[in-house]
């Protein structure tokens, strides 16, 4: 089986969320299963030395509109892993991240960047493409290449591949001007209801969820609740109408970078056998943030970038009260001006017990999951989340709202599911403030009073799968129902 997986960015080059983790792990994973997979992405500039080992394939010098003309490479990653890098310079060679210019705007022109990406994609994927390697299954991610699905319906020859986009999160649509469609290469006839068209606007992602072949989003409670007016983002009738296509698949972790006893950010490694050494690394991270060393005080992590989806104006809210449980609070993020400054002056007023970097760093997210105590997600929504699977592979209680991945992944420690073995952590019932003080009310109890019913919870988690083996088996079984070589069991 051969599989086109196009994304707009790719861990460890380019990465601003889940979006490049994914795309960094699972084509590998596939790979190890026997299918052929070629990653197609554009080439940015953290890319170059990447093309530099790779050869050039193809010069594309129109794929319509005013879509520029581009040159794509290959390099070799694996057997059966190669990634394609669409050169354009006059769209990717530029500062800032894929999506943003370094003052932190939308460049003006992503839907050029994003539809040549798309429109080349459906072209490598069609009869029409000038290269020997085609593709069985085109696997498009999210609204920057959700296009492709429908330029391979309706401007590529009969007999193309079959076509499976993913949504990562559905409140990334990219929804442009109709003045648009000329220049990406489209017609006043994609300008309906069952095109394009979306609320008098374009979007990418509209028109791939009506388009694809298959839909398929990052974990089953998260399939169920953008298939609702409430969690659809004015695309649940669409999704709903689509629901017997949709499938929900929880996302893996890297297991070799995400691993306590391998992970070379942590001065002392550890694993089920040593878990006393994790205290050793919540020592390493209070003194590295200057916080009161308290063993009678757990540390409550938080590495997230500070949104409101993210539920972190919440935490800000309850800063105070987390303080008086006691407990200490490291942040680790950027966002929203408004939650920056609320964490940064809750910081100053307890220095002793909150420590708080506005920023990213990949080292600083490692140690805070090995030093934490507990790691705090009260998100509002979680296509799936990934930090609720790093902490409960490094022995770090999860506290998460009960929504979407979060939902599927923790077990709230409840005394029931604790002498089941099956508690990995705890759930708040809303993204409330309330909600999110009572669950850190019972983590830390449990912290205090029942130290044999916290360490139940670190070995559970320790011992659960999150690598990527399981996920990718399921979406081989997806691939080839889509292909009609066996049946989909949901």
């Amino acid at each position: 089986m051969r599989l086109l997986f196009v994304a707009s960015e790719i861990a460890p080059w380019v990465k601003t969320g889940g979006l490049g983790d994914v795309a960094g792990a699972l084509p590998a994973a596939l790979a190890r299963l026997g299918i052929d997979v070629r990653i197609l992405v554009p080439r940015y500039p953290a890319l170059r030395s990447l093309q530099a080992t790779g050869r050039f394939l193809e010069r594309f010098a129109s794929l319509g509109g005013a879509m520029a003309a581009a040159e794509l490479y290959e390099a070799s990653l694996a057997p059966n892993l190669c990634v394609w890098l669409l050169d354009c310079p006059d769209y990717y060679d530029r500062p800032g991240n894929p999506y943003l210019g370094p003052e932190g705007r939308d460049w003006l022109d992503n839907h050029l960047r994003f539809g040549l990406l798309s429109r080349l994609a459906a072209r490598l994927a069609s009869p029409a493409s000038p290269l020997a390697w085609r593709p069985d299954v085109l696997f498009a991610n999210d609204w920057q290449a959700a296009l492709a699905p429908y330029y391979l319906r309706f401007y590529e020859p009969a007999g193309s591949a079959k076509s499976v986009l993913a949504i990562h999160n559905l409140a990334f649509q990219g929804v442009f001007p109709p003045q648009y469609l000329d220049e990406l290469g489209l017609f006043a006839r994609d300008w309906h209801i069952d095109g394009v068209e979306y609320y008098g606007q374009i979007s990418f992602l509209k028109a791939g969820i009506r388009h694809a072949d298959k839909l398929v989003t990052v974990s089953p409670t998260y399939a169920r609740e953008i298939a609702t007016e409430a969690g659809g983002m004015g695309l649940g009738g669409l999704l709903a109408a689509r629901a017997a296509d949709l499938v929900g698949i929880v996302n893996g972790i890297d297991t070799e970078i995400w691993n306590p006893a391998r992970d070379v950010y942590l001065d002392t490694p550890y694993d089920l056998e040593r878990l006393a050494d994790k205290r050793r690394n919540t020592e390493a991270l209070r003194a590295e943030y200057g916080l009161a060393s308290r063993a009678d005080v757990p540390l409550v992590g938080v590495v997230s970038r500070l949104t409101h989806q993210k539920g972190h104006d919440l935490v800000a809210q309850i800063g105070e009260d987390i303080v008086e449980l006691p407990a200490q609070l490291i942040v680790l993020g950027t966002g929203e001006a408004a939650i920056e400054v609320a964490f940064r002056a809750l910081a100053l007023r307890h220095p002793a017990n909150v420590g708080v970097t506005i920023g990213y760093d990949e080292r600083l997210a490692h140690r805070i999951e090995a030093g934490a105590d507990f790691f705090l997600m009260p998100s509002r929504f979680e296509p799936c989340g990934l930090n609720q699977l790093y902490s409960q592979a490094y022995g770090t209680p999860p506290i998460v709202t009960a929504v979407g991945g979060l939902a599927d992944t923790v077990v709230d420690a409840t005394p029931e599911n604790i002498a089941a073995g099956l508690a990995t952590g705890f759930v708040c019932p809303e993204a409330s403030p309330t909600a999110i003080l009572a669950a850190l009310t019972r983590a830390v109890r449990l912290w205090r009073e029942e130290p044999e019913g916290y360490r139940q919870l670190q070995r559970v988690g320790m011992s659960r799968d999150y690598g990527w083996d399981a996920p990718a088996r399921r979406y081989l079984a997806l691939f080839r129902a889509l292909l009609g070589e066996s049946p989909w069991m949901s």
